[in-house]
């Protein structure tokens, strides 16, 4: 079947958090890039430890202009 190579998911979830679920699927696709999602600024999310220095984030609101170019990055790295 086909293989997705972006998972782009929200940093806070009811259930878990973006980063659990990707560090949950990772460990059966290792190649997998991800894309987080958060209406937290950046320096939120990094501060209190949500996600690392450097992650590929989008923040709330986005165009979808904005979304596509960050996936073309991302999918490029």
């Amino acid at each position: 079947g086909t293989v997705p190579s972006l998972l782009f998911t929200d940093v806070v979830m009811p259930e878990m958090s973006g980063r659990e679920l990707a560090d949950r699927v990772k460990v059966v696709q290792p190649s997998l890039k991800v894309l987080y999602t958060t209406g937290y600024t950046r320096n939120a999310i990094v501060h209190n430890g949500t996600l690392d220095f450097g992650t590929e984030l989008l923040t709330k609101p986005y165009t979808i202009d904005e979304l596509a170019e960050k996936i073309r990055k991302v999918i490029d790295k």
